[in-house]
Parts: structure tokens; sequence; C-alpha cells
């Protein structure tokens, strides 16, 4: 068993809409059949007992190592309490040879839990110790270490119900919202909305209380303490019984109540000084502990904590019985479960001694045993709902506060009787306010009922109808991606959308060049989707992003498929036929928002046009030929179809039509351009599909200069001493006849092309190059690239020369190694009336080199 590589699929890809561990495996002889090895089955079960060798129903293959390993990082995920339920192993064209696909909640989680099952199948077959136990574990502490808290958690959870995207920015609980120019972000329950000086200011708990005061809300009194004397000082003046608390903690941290004697404040006192070199001091109010919750100017849930405690059994020890309560499943460490567990700290020690207790003491039966007098659930507290009980005085209040302080999303902390009364009537009073409260006591009280507590913070970030989205178009196909993207991007900005690009060329915002490179993949997409100022994505979508880690969004508005043809980069991480290569594009077309979004697809091209049938949302066809059947049958359905009839690009739908002059679209000069006729139909569509107005559209394509600098290497055309010339970055057999189509439109006396090729293609389709070039040039210059790609000194010009054999118009072929020496020759030969085809590589270094040339004339 040799593990090839590993991949996390990040966003919907060729096996899932979810997110996937991909893994190639070699497997060795006896290894493509676990039968074939004694003993193995029964010693892997001796190892994993609850491992499922399911093989899909009506499949009765045999079951491989590869197989194992799924079957093995499935489980150990589900065994670690991750709710994952897809897996999925493939036979690759390569012998022996597996692609292993798991889904993950987890990223980290998913990897260990692979290599976890490395080690099982690895001990299975040698007959060596496998520690399940102890995998579990370290998968359960690794995802329980990493993935979103319950606060954070309930409130993605209510997004995504909303339909919402989501992604997590750090490991912790930052979490964006949205995209482009309606994202949101939140850290645990704060919103982008809180005051940072509102935090500051809750921080400060004399400040809170004196602000809350000066606002006719009920507050306990009390001032700083500047020693342990100065502390009994303080209660002597307030009145015991006193509240001991540090002035800048939360969740309960260093807060000792009920204070009455010197002693009892001695201790508190330096026990809250352990936290903070500021204690406060204040008058204690006697009742039960409240947390209200409020979102907004809502009070949205309101739970009583109340302080951990035991009941005695007349056997154990309260050491014993806190052992036993922590046993239970719903406790954990910190906030990561329902209930906390309970530690037998120095607060609880202390308020043990005033009962008379000790650790060791052993209570009666039916004896309760308070464990400490502070009710928060950090502290091992409970929570009861009392939500739907809060009197509408006793909410106003509650919310006035929030108010005061000017927080957004806060926990205010009342001490009262009953929240049945109002504050004023119970001699009740707000004692704290909290900024990024915790939400689990009203997700999961331990009584009472849940509440929606993390719909209504999204509620109140975006407003009921808002899903936080912009629009999304992404542009796949072989040829035409780049100029379409472009094509859309200029519609958007005629209806003054700030338009985000990803695409081979870089990363544009608003005309505006952020990053460069082959920026066409899933992580280029995400950035977009990041940026505040967008709003509208246009997203080139190539095939090496989308095997590498599928889609960077969930679902697009738009799909747009140019074109498959012939395919090109066949041959690579097994694709090996232009069926293959559809089905990897197709993957933006299965992501397209169900009932709303569209696919506009080329009718002209089968393997574009059976896309349709893996579309959930509607379909736009297009084709020049208006009697294109696909497109006829599309239209006596009453659906939309783009085509080209009398000069026109003519958009109809079920009862409108749209026309766009020909004469009026620069970019496919005057309709002689059929591949350029082709982008702007898809960018018509793309449009159209988005419910612009027509008069933009028109604006859009009618506005759209194609040159070096809006489209560079996509047909720029020039004039160099009265002769054409063209440079473009067409690299495979669809886009070089596409070319030569074009250019039979262009009356030349001569033509000559210059052409190399990238090594990473197929013999084949090099060769195929040269063949249509040679039949349509009068002289080809062959230069060798700069990046063989793997291939052999001179070996790309050898397949294009043999492409060349039986070429019916070429008269003169040369070799030149370097493409700038290569340019430098073919225009140097270039005379008036002539016609110079530059097939680009270094298309930057390039184009800045014609222009040079043409500048010195």
């Amino acid at each position: 068993m040799k593990v090839l590589r590993i991949r996390a699929l990040r966003g919907p890809n060729l096996w899932s809409q979810h997110t996937a561990i991909e893994a190639t495996i070699v497997c060795n002889g006896f290894e493509n059949n676990i039968v074939a090895i004694p003993g193995f089955e029964s010693r892997l079960r001796e190892r994993f007992p609850d491992i499922a060798l399911l093989q899909p129903a009506g499949h009765h293959e045999a079951v491989t190592i590869a197989h194992v390993l799924e079957f093995a990082t499935l489980g150990l995920q589900v065994q670690a309490g991750c709710p994952i339920t897809f897996s999925h192993t493939t036979l690759t064209p390569d012998a022996d040879t597996y692609r292993v696909i798991v889904g993950y909640t987890e990223e980290k989680v998913g990897k260990l839990a692979f290599a976890l099952a490395q080690v099982l199948c690895i001990a299975a077959i040698n007959d060596t110790d496998f520690d399940l136990t102890d995998a579990i574990h370290r998968l359960r502490e690794l995802n329980e270490d990493i993935r979103l808290g319950p606060s954070t958690g309930a409130i993605v959870k209510a997004a995504i119900a909303r339909g919402i995207p989501f992604r997590r920015l750090t490991e912790g609980s930052l979490v964006q919202f949205g995209w482009g120019s309606k994202q949101r972000r939140i850290q645990a329950s704060e919103s982008d909305m809180t005051s940072a000086v509102a935090e500051a200011i809750v921080q400060d708990k004399e400040l809170t209380k004196a602000l809350l005061h000066a606002a006719g809300i009920p507050v306990p009194l009390g001032r700083e303490a500047t020693s342990v004397e100065d502390a009994w000082v303080a209660a002597c003046e307030i009145g015991v019984p006193v509240v001991i608390k540090p002035k800048d903690s939360n969740q309960g941290k260093g807060v000792t109540v009920n204070l009455v004697s010197a002693e009892q404040v001695k201790t508190a006192y330096m026990i809250a000084t352990e936290i903070s070199d500021n204690v406060l001091v204040e008058r204690y109010i006697p009742g039960h502990d409240y947390r209200m919750l409020v979102v907004g100017n809502k009070l949205v849930a309101a739970a009583r904590r109340d302080p951990p405690q035991i009941i005695g059994d007349g056997v154990h020890s309260i050491y014993e019985l806190v052992a036993q309560i922590n046993r239970d499943p719903m406790r954990g460490e910190g906030h990561v479960s329902t209930l906390t567990k309970i530690h037998l700290d120095e607060i609880s020690i202390a308020h043990l001694a005033a009962q008379g207790l000790t650790a060791e003491s052993v209570p009666v039966k039916g004896m309760r045993v308070v464990l400490r007098n502070n009710a928060n659930l950090s502290t091992g507290g409970t929570a009861t709902d009392v939500t739907d009980d809060v009197h509408p005085e006793l909410a106003a209040r509650v919310v006035a506060a929030a108010k005061v302080v000017g927080l957004d999303i806060c926990g205010v902390d009342v001490v009262c009787d009953n929240v049945m009364n109002s504050l004023e009537e119970q001699g009740g009073g707000v004692i704290e306010i909290n900024a990024a409260p915790g939400l689990r006591m009203h997700l999961q009280p331990s009584f009472g009922k849940g509440r929606a507590v993390g719909e209504a913070i999204i509620d109140y970030m975006f407003p009921p109808g808002q899903n936080a989205r912009i629009p999304v178009i992404s542009v796949t196909g072989t040829n035409g991606k780049t100029t379409t993207t472009r094509l859309i991007a200029n519609i958007l900005e005629k209806d003054n959308k700030c338009a985000g690009i990803t695409s081979t060329d870089g990363v544009y915002v608003d005309g505006q060049c952020i990053d460069t490179g082959d920026c066409s993949g899933p992580k280029s997409a995400r950035n977009i989707l990041f940026h505040p100022d967008v709003d509208a994505a246009v997203l080139e979508t190539a095939r090496g992003g989308l095997l590498r880690e599928g889609l960077g969004f969930d679902h697009c508005h738009v799909a747009v498929v140019t074109n498959i043809g012939m395919g090109d980069h066949l041959g690579m991480a097994y694709v090996n036929t232009a069926e293959e290569l559809a089905a990897v594009k197709r993957i933006v077309v299965q992501n397209v928002t169900p009932r709303i979004g569209f696919a506009v697809l080329n009718a002209a091209d089968p393997l574009v046009a059976s896309m349709a049938d893996y579309c959930p949302g509607s379909v736009i066809f297009y084709a020049r030929d208006n009697h294109h059947p696909v497109l006829a049958m599309h239209h006596a359905q009453h659906k939309r179809v783009i085509y080209v009839k009398d000069g026109c690009i003519v958009a109809m739908g079920e009862r409108d039509e749209y026309r766009i002059p020909l004469n009026e679209i620069p970019l496919t000069k005057n309709g002689s351009i059929n591949f350029q006729i082709e982008n702007v139909m898809a960018a018509v569509g793309a449009g159209w599909a988005l419910g612009l107005d027509w008069a933009v559209i028109h604006a859009g394509v009618a506005g759209f200069v194609s040159n070096v600098q809006t489209a560079p290497g996509r047909f720029n055309l020039f004039n160099y001493r009265n002769a054409t010339l063209i440079a473009d970055y067409g690299h495979n057999p669809d886009a070089i006849q596409a070319l030569v189509s074009a250019i039979d439109n262009i009356p030349s006396k001569k033509r000559s092309v210059v052409i190399s090729a990238a090594g990473d293609r197929r013999d084949e389709d090099i060769r195929q190059q040269t063949r249509i070039l040679g039949d349509a040039f009068d002289e080809v210059v062959l230069y060798q690239d700069q990046c063989q790609r793997g291939r052999a000194d001179g070996e790309v010009l050898t397949l294009l020369r043999e492409g060349l054999g039986s070429a019916r118009r070429t008269q003169k072929i040369s070799e030149i190694f370097g493409e700038a020496l290569a340019i430098d020759a073919a225009l140097s030969n270039l005379q008036d009336g002539e016609l110079c085809l530059i097939l680009v590589d270094q298309v930057e270094q390039s184009l800045g080199q014609i222009n040079q040339r043409i500048a010195l004339g």
C-alpha cells in the first residue's frame, strides 16, 4: 500500500457537494482483494469491531485495501462523534491505483483519521497492535479543540438554515457570513457592530454600575477596595452581606457572594486579587441569579442559573459525588459541552468550610450541598429557562441597560426573587453586563426548552429576506473563458456594480489589478468573495482548481460553460477524454443555486448541451445557428435561447425578444469573428440570467474594447508596416481552429504563424495544432517554449514538425529556440499586406516586445 497524494477538497467537487479528503492509493498484488490476505479481515475486526466493510447494493467487486482505508477513515470519524456519511472508492485508469474519498467536518480531523486508518490497515496486515481507544480519543480531542463552540456553532447553524454562506477566518470563533459588500462577521457571539467602547465600559464593573444607576436602573451599591482592611471597611459601610469580585473579570472568576464576616471578606478579597488588581465590594442582593440575553433591542432569552450542588447519599464523600456528576457525558471542560465539569477549587472549599464541611465530608442521604454561591455555567452551574415568565417591565429595564452601555448583543445578569415582577417591586438589581455572552444556557438549558438564540442573532444581523449573497457568476469551458469573464464584468460595471474578477490573467476589483498570475482557482475565488467592496463576482473556473480543491463557493447564481470541444489538458489527473473533462467542468452547473439560478450553455457543443440535465436551476442555451435543434426544442418549451439572425444577437424569451446588432459590438469585428460572437452571447446570457436591464447589457457588450489592457493575449490586433499582426494565447486544437476560422475573414497576401506548444499536452494534441495550421499558413515559425513541462529538449519541436508532415499550404518551416527571437524573426520578414499570427506563451513579455517593435516602426 502506497499513498501517492492526499488532497483536501474544501468545496463542492467531482464526488460530492461537501468537503472531503481525497487520497490516491496504489495497492500491491494481494492488497487488491483482502480475501487473498490470510486472516486479514478477522484481525481487522479484532482491532476495529465496528468497521463496516460494505459495498453499495448490487456491487460484488473485491474489497481492496483502498476500500478498507475508506471504511476505516469514515468509521473512525463517526466513532469520534463527527457527523460524516459520505465515502467512495474508485479505480483509476492506472493499474492497481485507486482514489479514496471520505467526507470530513474538520479538515485536520479528516486527515488524522486517514493517517490512523493507514496505521490500522498495516497493523491488521502485519498482526501488530492498534490502540482503537487511543485513536478515537485523539480524534475526539482534536475535533473538540478545533470545532466551533456551542455559541458560535448555533449562530453558524442558523445562518446555514437561512442559506447564508459562512467561512471560518481562524481556527477560533471568528466567522464571516456572506460575501463581498454584503458580508458581516462575528467573534463568538459578538457582532462586527459591537462597539469596542461599549465593551471597554462593561469590563469596568464600577463604571457600568455608575452609568446604570444614573439611568435609574437598579444596581447594588458598592465601591472599590484598596486592601484587605479596606475591603472590610467597605463592607461595613455598605452593610453585610456583601459580594466581592474582580473589577474586570468574566465567567464568575474570583467572585464570592453572601459574605458576612471579616474572615470571609479577607479570604474573598485575596481570591479576587488573583484575577485582578482592582477589587469591588458590593451590597449582596438576595435572590436567584438570572441571565437575560439582549439582541438588538429585544430580550430574546432568559435563564435562571443555579450554583453547582450535590445531593448526599450517606455513602459517598462530596469529592466522590462531584466525580459522579462529572461523569455525565453532557459535562465537559470549558464551553464545548452543554454543561461544564465541577471543580472543587479554593472558592468551593471556602464555601464548604462556611457550612462546616470539607471535600471529604459524607453528607446524609437527601442532604443538598451547594458547592459555591455564584451560579455561572462555567463553574459547573445549571440553567433553567424562564423566558416566557419575564415581566414586561423587567424586560424593558434589561433592554434599557444594554442601551445605556451601548452593546448590541449582551448578557445582562440580574438578581431578584423571580422574573414575574419588576425589579423595583422586589428589590432586585442588575449586577453585571457581559459582552460576547455565552449562549449554551439558552440553547440547551438543564431544565425547560431551548431558545433559538442563534436565529435571533442572525435575524438581527441579516433581516429576514436577506441571504448576504452577492451575484456569483462562474465561467468555465475549454476556450473563451477569460474574454467572457471580462465581458460579463463590463456589463456589471455598466449597472454600477463593483465587479470582482478572477481569471488566468489575475484578480481585478473595479478594474484595478490586485493580484497577478493564473488566478482561476478556488483560492482566488474565495479572496474575491472576501473583498468588502465587491458587489458581484465573476469567477473564471479552471479544471485544475476544480480537481485540486473543488469550488471556492457553495452555489453560483449563474454558471457559464463556453465549450468543451476536443478538450484540453487531457491525460492529466486521470482526465483522459473530453467526456471526462466535461464531467469536471459540469461541477459548476451542478452547483447553480436551486430554482432561481441559471446555467448558460453552448448548445452547439454536445458535451456542454448535455449538462442541462444536471442543472438544479433554469437553462439558457445559445448558438450562432438559430435552427440548431437543441435551441429549437428549448424555445418550443418556452425557455430562453440566444442566437444570431439578420446581423444581430437575438435573445428570445417566452414572450419577449431583444436584439443587439453585431456591428455595434466591436469585439466581433462586424460579426466576422465567430468565436467572439459566441463569447458575447455567453456574456449576454449571464446578464439576462441576472435580470439586468437590456439597455445595460447592450451597453456592456457595445462598450467593451478588446486590447492588450482589457484582454491581453486574446486576439489582440495590431497594424505593423501595413501588415496585420495578431497575438493570441491559443494553446489547444479547438482554439487554433477558431483562430484559423477568424483569420479566413481577414484578407492577406501571405500568412505566417509563430507557434510552440505546452509540453504537458498529449503528443497527439501537439501534432494536431500544427496539422490545422499547416493547411492555413504559408510559413510556420516553430519555437521552443521557456518551460518544457517535463519534455526533453527539442521534443516539442519534433512533435510540431511531425504535425506539419502533410501540410497542404505551408511552404516554409523555421525552428528557433526562444520566444522573443522567434517573434523578432517573424516581424523582420513581415511585408505590406501580409498577416502574422503569433501564438504567445509568455503573454506579458511578448506583448511588450510587440508594442516596442511597433513603436520603433
